[in-house]
């Protein structure tokens, strides 16, 4: 079973567009788009485990350039 996460993205003015590019294209990302309101990129993620989740959203997404902040959403089955 893998663990899926929406993370919650704000850029600096005039990068959401660049930064939801660079983070479609992370291994693990399986979408990434532009949205209006207090984030500017929301993307979904699923890896194996939620130490390997982790590991992307400190390891490669928050390092992209333009990013100012990041809140990752776990997904959870009610």
């Amino acid at each position: 079973m893998s663990v899926s996460a929406y993370v919650l993205i704000q850029t600096e003015v005039g990068r959401a567009a660049t930064v939801a590019r660079t983070v479609q294209s992370v291994e693990g990302v399986v979408t990434a788009e532009g949205v209006t309101g207090p984030y500017d990129v929301i993307a979904r993620a699923e890896a194996t485990t939620v130490d390997e989740l982790g590991q992307m959203v400190v390891g490669r997404i928050q390092l992209i350039d333009g990013i100012i902040r990041t809140v990752t959403c776990p997904v959870v089955n009610l």
